[in-house]
This record gives C-alpha cells, sequence and structure tokens, in this order.
C-alpha cells in the first residue's frame, strides 16, 4: 500500500469528509452555490447531493451520523461489528452495537475519491485473500486489515450459501483480525414452516452470540421501540414505491438509492424516518402537479436495474440517467417484502409483518425480516425457483412499467453470473429488451464509467429505445 495511504484511517478520512460536507447543507441555497467553487475536487458529488434539496442534506446529515456513531463508538462505551448490507442493522441498534456495513463504506470511497478504494482492495491480494472475491467488501475490508479504521469487536454476517464470495470476506477478517464470528444461515427456500423455524432458532443463537460479546441481555422495550419505527418506514417506502408506478414517475432517480442505503444505515432509527418524510413529501408535491422526479423534466425511458447500481465517482450513472430522460425504478436492493409493500399485495406468504405484542412475536418478526433482505431473499436458490429472482424481477418490472432490464454486478457475482445469461434469455422472452454490463460497480479498473455508459448508450441505440 502506497505510504500516503496510510497517512490517516479510512474510516476517518470518510468521516473528515463527510463531516465538512453536512456542515455545508446548513447553508443557504446561495451559500451552497458559492461554496462549490472552493471543492472542486468534490463539486461533482455535491451538486448531486443538494439538487435533492431538503431530501439531499438530510441523507448527507444521516450518513454523517452513521459514520460518526463509527468513530465515537469505543468513547460512548458501545461495541463495534463489521457487518454487511444484506443483514438488517435493527438488532444491533436494540442492542447498542454500531455497525461498520463494509459495502456502505465502499460505495463512499468510490464516490468521494477519484482513487476509489482501489488501494485497500489491493492490500486485501496482499493478505492472502483471493483476487477474484467481490470488491463491494474488498474495498473496506483491506483497510480494517491494514489497521486503518477503528479497532472492531466482532464480526457478523449472514450469506453462506447465497454468496459465498461475501460470506468468505467475513469470515477471513474473522480469522485474520482474530475476532468472534458469527454467521446467519438461510435454506435455499423461503416460504414453508420448517424454513421459518430454522430463521427463528438461528437468530435466537445469534442474539446469545451478541449478548454474550456485549455482556448486555436484549431489552424487550428497546427491541419494540425499533421494530414500530421500523413499521413507520416500511410504510414510508410503501408509499414512494407506489407512487414510483405513476407515469412519470414523480421520484428522482437518486431517490431508490437514498431508501436502500438509508435501510442498511438506520433501519429503525429517527434519521432515516426523517430523510423518508423529506422524500415522501417532495414526491408527492411532483406527483400532484403530474411532473416528472427527473431533473432535466422528461420521462424517455423506464429502466429496472434487476440486481445492483454502478457506484463510481460523484455517482455518475444516476446524472446519466436524468440527463437521458431515463426513470430508474429501482432494484433489488430496495425490495425488501413487508406485507404493506404495493408489489406484494397479492404475495403475502412471501412477506413479513410486524408483531410486537411479546418477546417472541418480535423475535419472529426481527427474523423473517432479516431473511428478506436483499440478496438473501431473492437469490437464496435457483433463479427461476418460486419466490427467487427471475419471479421478483418479472413481477416488479409489469408493475412499475419497465420498458428495460439492466443488471450490474461485480466480477466477485460468481452466483448471479452463472445465472445471468439465463435470465437475460428468460427476460428477453418476457418481452423486456435487457442489457447486461460487464463492468465492476466498486471498481473502475475493470471497464471505466466512460466505457461502460458508451455500452449503454450502445444498448438504447441499438434496441431502439432512445433515439
Amino acid at each position: 500500500m502506497r505510504p500516503e495511504i496510510k497517512a490517516y484511517n479510512f474510516d476517518w478520512m470518510l468521516w473528515s469528509t463527510v463531516g465538512a460536507a453536512s456542515k455545508i447543507a446548513d447553508g443557504s441555497d446561495k451559500e451552497l452555490e458559492r461554496m462549490l467553487k472552493y471543492i472542486p475536487n468534490y463539486r461533482g458529488i455535491a451538486q448531486t447531493i443538494f439538487r435533492e434539496g431538503d431530501a439531499g442534506k438530510q441523507f448527507l446529515k444521516m450518513t454523517f451520523s452513521y459514520l460518526d456513531n463509527i468513530m465515537n463508538a469505543h468513547k460512548t462505551g458501545k461495541k463495534l461489528s463489521i457487518t454487511t448490507f444484506c443483514f438488517s442493522p435493527a438488532i444491533f441498534y436494540a442492542m447498542d452495537i454500531v455497525p461498520i456495513t463494509f459495502e456502505l463504506l465502499t460505495v463512499l470511497a468510490g464516490a468521494l475519491w477519484k482513487r476509489g478504494s482501489f488501494d485497500y482492495q489491493d492490500f486485501c491480494l496482499e493478505t492472502g485473500f483471493p483476487e477474484t472475491a467481490c470488491s463491494s467488501q474488498k474495498g473496506t475490508l483491506g483497510a480494517y486489515l491494514a489497521g486503518l479504521g477503528e479497532e472492531i469487536d466482532m464480526v457478523v454476517c449472514d450469506s453462506p450459501g447465497v454468496c459465498d464470495t461475501n460470506a468468505a470476506a467475513f469470515s477471513f477478517a474473522a480469522s485474520y483480525l482474530d475476532k468472534p464470528f458469527y454467521q446467519l444461515n438461510f435454506p435455499p427456500k423461503l416460504v414453508e414452516k420448517r424454513v421459518q423455524d430454522y430463521h427463528l432458532a438461528d437468530y435466537k443463537a445469534l442474539i446469545s452470540f451478541l449478548e454474550k460479546q456485549t455482556g448486555k441481555k436484549l431489552e424487550e422495550n428497546r427491541l419494540r421501540e425499533i421494530l414500530e419505527e421500523i413499521k413507520i418506514q416500511d410504510n414510508l417506502i410503501a408509499d414512494l414505491e407506489d407512487m414510483e408506478r405513476l407515469v412519470p414517475n414523480p421520484a428522482p432517480p437518486i431517490y431508490n438509492l437514498f431508501i436502500y442505503a438509508g435501510r442498511f444505515m438506520f433501519a429503525g432509527k429517527s434519521e432515516y424516518t426523517k430523510l423518508l418524510k423529506f422524500m415522501v413529501k417532495e414526491a408527492k408535491s411532483k406527483a400532484e402537479k403530474g411532473l416528472s422526479g427527473l431533473h432535466s423534466g422528461k420521462e424517455n425511458l423506464r429502466a429496472f436495474f434487476f440486481y445492483i447500481d454502478h457506484y463510481m465517482l460523484n455517482l455518475s450513472l444516476w446524472e446519466w440517467l436524468d440527463k437521458r430522460g431515463i426513470t430508474h425504478i429501482g432494484n433489488i436492493l430496495g425490495k425488501y417484502f413487508p406485507n404493506v409493500a404495493p408489489y406484494a399485495k397479492d404475495r403475502q406468504e412471501e412477506t413479513y409483518t410486524i408483531n410486537t405484542d411479546n418477546m417472541d412475536e418480535m423475535l419472529k418478526s426481527i427474523a423473517e425480516l432479516n431473511a428478506r433482505m436483499p440478496m438473501v431473499r431473492t437469490i437464496r436458490g435457483p433463479y427461476d425457483a418460486p419466490h427467487m429472482w427471475l419471479q421478483d424481477s418479472m413481477a416488479l418490472a409489469e408493475m412499475y412499467k419497465a420498458d428495460c432490464l439492466i443488471y450490474n454486478g461485480t466480477p466477485g457475482c460468481r452466483n448471479t453470473w452463472g445465472m445471468v445469461k439465463l435470465m437475460a434469455r428468460d427476460t428477453e422472452k418476457y418481452g423486456y429488451p435487457t442489457h447486461i454490463m460487464y463492468g465492476d460497480a466498486f471498481d473502475e479498473r475493470i471497464e471505466s464509467w466512460e466505457s461502460t455508459s458508451e455500452r449503454l448508450d450502445e444498448f438504447f441505440k441499438v434496441r431502439r429505445l432512445l433515439s
């Protein structure tokens, strides 16, 4: 690793940068505009976030609060756990543990810095971690392996079988850093009593592990408070998703990123609820006037990303979509299948319901909620099995009136790469032009954003989706 990269801790640099930006958010619009010329290296990402008004400012403040929790966890007597995006942080907040979600910090580094998280990814290889592993974890994993972050206390993940490269990253981290480790398991099926019993038993064992690490018992009232807040959040997300069915879609394309990033950071916390309320208010205002959420003002096309998005410098994907009048109508990262979701109206057996009557009901609720997190729900079994990737994608594409489907991932997504050509064959049969992106969502060295966007332009032109 280059000496200059080792000068400051990875998480401290993110905290420092986002902290400065969040203070700018308190200024007037005129002050914000004047400030942009003094931050040339961050002008692109600042414009992308600030132009979303109150929602953009709250997203920035929420992200800083997340990083601030990490930096101050030990000073306030809390434990730090590294974890993954497909694990709900709700149980951590119920037990006063501060989560560090690898994929979130990797995205932040890629969006903020031209150098991205490349040095940290490369350091993983120096330690013996496989080159073919997923870059979404490597970007942050390398920093913590190199000792360039806060001292972590434990490792928790939940993806063995669903994504073995994800699971391997966390087991490697636990072994290399010599930390306590727990991983939840998920059977290949989703809907049957035997599976639900397995989820609950496994989740109870996780809670025992967390109680042992923290020396504290899970408090019933604290868990109820977190779950009641998630109920509110689920209803707000359902309102947004309902409005996204309108043509034109009144929600700006980047709202989908705000929805899932906020959920990964602060499920069950008021910071996220506040963000969602700003987003619902803005989308409702535009819906009542029949306006598009696109800043370009005209919706030409509706695209469903049936895996994940692209997270390079300045979050260029969203600006690119907006300029072409393409509405982003979601991806699998933003679909959690609560019983109130509009897409789950006729699929109640696949949903979770939050019941806070007593401890047993709450444990069942949170175990089922966690089992429906992105990826661990959608690709736990064969892609074309009931309740899995193909069925979900086709139902969502139809409901949100998609004109085309786009796949993006990383070379480390071996589970989806093993299925995606078969998946694309099927989605084309259903009448959806489908594009497979061959870059890396978290590492632009695989394919530059310029090349990726040219291929997208070619797809839209050849398939006569855009003139």
